[in-house]
């Protein structure tokens, strides 16, 4: 087993770029690295430029997507493709992305294709195939008074559209991925929650992926599928994201490439669940990015396993006192796979909570799992209790992980702690079960299952527990039959 830990570092916010104005549509076109490169200012990354176009070229005009592709387009223009050189990247090989040939998404799929992809049709539930909502196979009339789900509305005069509005785009911390998110999408969905309003039941976001390319192809379909969420002062709501593949396509080749916008307000309460299980030949780069006003909650629990490139960049600022955090992920390594978290939090107001518990299990001897998480702790964040705890199972001799755990305190009157633990079964908890006459391949798989179930446990939805809970046990049985223990 190889396994590294690193001296944390802190990466700086892009600067702002000069704008760039849109051209004129043309036809969708798919992108290689055998496309020409188009002309371009020398510290412009022509690979990106391309790909830049290419998206563009894929889509409509839309009014109310405007000001967001306009930013996007802005920092493309000097951004330059991740490569192993960028520490943020320097566990992370993207190659399996850049020598594709990317063909963005321009339509949603026939309906036809879509058997069974419903989750529990007592939940407000909306699907998104390839990074278009598709209306007929999604219900929202069981939700609240009040309480909008639905695309950000042409109307820039609209309540809600102005209220979203407010914030799109000026998120300073995202990557290449987020702009090229920002400016590929379709659409973005809108979750509204006014002030006082309590949603009862989640609202549960399926995100299924349609298109592919056939194994060993260099077909490489993009969607982009972007949603924001606001919740107003005192409100509270659960968010269900699942993200899986068309019946049929676990081993197609995609890349899905979503966005999640969160701002919760003073004393608002948000419950975020994140199930990630697409094909092991795809591509799944994720941002998550959170606001939290005082006195406010936000959850999270996450269970990846799909992929085989698989990556969540998580974001969270902490913007008011009082203000609560809880991160709980769990990662399952089984192929040839790179399962990766890089999470930052900021907090910078008194009396701020954070709690993180990152797992992650490799059981392949090319598997490797990736976490960087930054925890600040910021001059005026006095009084904060914030913690922070990896730990890596390694179940295979030549399995993987890169850790680097991060705390940085500059306040001086805080409870913080930091962990990171690495290991394989220890054999006194194997001899523990084996003395009570249970055989070895049992208490293996039990030991192993514990140790994620930890996490699982804490999804709040029951429904999703469970699938969740009989997707990993049988992922695990699959890999320790092959397994050279």
């Amino acid at each position: 087993m190889s396994v590294s830990a690193f001296t944390p570092q802190i990466h700086t916010p892009l600067t702002s770029k000069p704008k760039i104005k849109h051209r004129q549509k043309q036809k969708p076109k798919s992108f290689s690295l055998s496309t020409t490169p188009i002309t371009q200012a020398s510290f412009s990354d022509p690979f990106v430029l391309q790909l830049a176009e290419t998206l563009e070229d894929s889509l409509s005009p839309s009014v109310s997507l405007q000001k967001l592709r306009d930013s996007s387009s802005e920092s493309l223009l000097s951004t330059s493709w991740p490569s192993r050189k960028d520490e943020p990247f320097r566990f992370t090989d993207t190659s399996f992305i850049r020598h594709s040939q990317i063909l963005p998404i321009t339509k949603p799929p026939q309906l036809d294709y879509l058997p069974s992809i419903n989750g529990d049709t007592l939940l407000p539930n909306i699907v998104i195939a390839d990074g278009f909502v598709l209306n007929s196979m999604s219900k929202v009339s069981t939700l609240p008074d009040g309480v909008y789900v639905g695309g950000l509305l042409s109307n820039s005069s609209d309540r809600i559209a102005k209220r979203v509005l407010e914030f799109v785009g000026d998120f300073e911390w995202g990557d290449l991925f987020w702009s090229i998110n920002g400016l590929g999408t379709p659409v973005m969905t809108v979750v509204y929650v006014p002030a006082g309003v309590k949603v009862d039941n989640p609202i549960h976001f399926k995100y299924v992926s349609v298109e592919g390319g056939e194994e060993g192809s260099k077909k490489l379909p993009v969607s982009n599928p972007r949603v924001f969420v606001v919740v107003e002062e005192g409100g509270e709501v659960g968010i269900i994201e699942e993200f899986v593949s068309k019946e049929g396509n676990d081993d197609k080749r995609y890349w899905a490439n979503p966005v999640l916008e969160v701002v919760i307000g003073k004393g608002a309460k948000v419950r975020h669940s994140y199930v990630q299980s697409q094909s092991l030949n795809s591509a799944h780069i994720k941002w998550t990015a959170v606001r939290q006003e005082a006195a406010s909650s936000y959850e999270l629990v996450e269970v990846s396993t799909g992929g085989k490139l698989s990556r969540h960049n998580l974001h969270v600022q902490q913007l008011g006192p009082d203000t609560a955090t809880e991160l709980s992920t769990f990662h399952l390594s089984v192929g040839d796979q790179t399962q990766d978290l890089h999470s930052r939090l900021v907090l910078d107001h008194p009396r701020g909570y954070s709690q993180q518990l990152h797992k992650c299990i490799v059981a392949h001897s090319q598997g490797q799992a990736v976490f960087d998480g930054n925890v600040k702790v910021n001059r005026y964040a006095q009084q904060t209790d914030a913690g922070q705890l990896t730990r890596s199972l390694l179940l295979e001799p030549r399995a993987t992980v890169n850790v680097k755990p991060n705390l940085q305190i500059i306040a001086d009157d805080v409870k913080c702690s930091h962990g990171a633990a690495i290991s394989d079964l220890e054999e006194t908890q194997l001899f523990y079960f084996q003395a009570r006459g249970i055989d070895l391949e049992t208490a293996r798989k039990a030991l192993v299952f514990s140790f994620g179930a930890q996490v699982i446990e804490k999804l709040p939805y029951s429904f999703i527990r469970k699938q969740v809970e009989n997707h990993v046990k049988g992922l695990l049985d699959s890999s320790f039959k092959g397994s050279s223990h």
